[in-house]
């Protein structure tokens, strides 16, 4: 048997990207998976289709986590149909990217309000019904800008840097109801966010990443993996930094 058989899943943002892989490693490892979305539906049964290959159940629900209605109504819908989600992974997220002094009071709020903003919804509608079950995982995807900071990239660093922060605030919280809640900070990783960088920067980035290279989904899906499993029972308030040794 899986390690993860028998467990529900939820993962934001998970048609594309780290989201998408972390959703197929979950099911690879047993799990039956939920993946949110917020508008291509297309994409989103598509990558239903791939989960269901693994052998388990797989259903996509559409929501703008950064709505804490329609969070709300996501999880009605999915306890009614699915029962209780015992690992949630939080990858939902967005960049706005401008200098600080450029930057408007509406794209910091934007950027803020899904990234940071869609976790606190997502955890706030999950959690207790995970604590009736008595076992949980919470996995928070953040960010090595989170915890470096990087230019033009205020309001995403700030929403990183505060989702570890929250993380480490659940795991307190929420340690003696059996759940754990770590996060997880890639670096920079081969995804539709970085595909479209220019040759000299992507060249830059590998010179400055001892393993000389860029990560790719499924490494980070895997660190996902062990800490959504049973063997990460006595992990919490963690970050794993994932980045090729860019940030130590």
């Amino acid at each position: 048997m899986k390690e993860l058989t028998g467990k529900l899943c939820l993962v934001t943002g998970g048609t594309r990207g780290i989201g998408k892989a972390i959703a197929l490693a979950l099911a690879e490892a047993g799990a039956d998976v939920a993946i949110n979305y917020n508008a291509n539906k297309d994409l989103a049964e598509k990558v239903c289709a791939q989960i269901c290959q693994a052998g388990v159940q797989a259903c996509a629900y559409q929501a703008d986590v950064a709505s804490e209605e329609q969070v709300n109504i996501m999880a009605e819908k999915l306890l009614n149909s699915r029962g209780p989600v015992s690992i949630l992974v939080n990858c939902a997220g967005i960049t706005r990217d401008r200098s600080f002094v450029k930057m408007t009071r509406s794209v910091w709020d934007e950027v803020l309000s899904v990234n940071l903003g869609g976790a606190f919804n997502t955890a706030h509608a999950f959690v207790p019904p995970m604590v009736q079950l008595g076992w949980g995982r919470i996995i928070n995807i953040s960010s090595i800008v989170g915890q470096w900071g990087n230019f033009g990239q205020a309001n995403y660093a700030a929403s990183k840097g505060g989702l570890i922060s929250f993380t480490m605030t659940l795991a307190r919280e929420l340690a003696r109801k059996g759940i754990t809640a770590n996060s997880v900070a890639p670096g920079f990783i081969e995804t539709d966010m970085t595909k479209d960088l220019p040759e000299q920067v992507k060249q830059q980035i590998n010179t400055a990443t001892p393993v000389g290279r860029m990560g790719k989904p499924e490494e980070v899906a895997a660190g996902v993996v062990f800490l959504a499993s049973p063997k990460a029972s006595y992990v919490t308030g963690q970050v794993l930094a994932i980045n090729g040794g860019m940030y130590m």
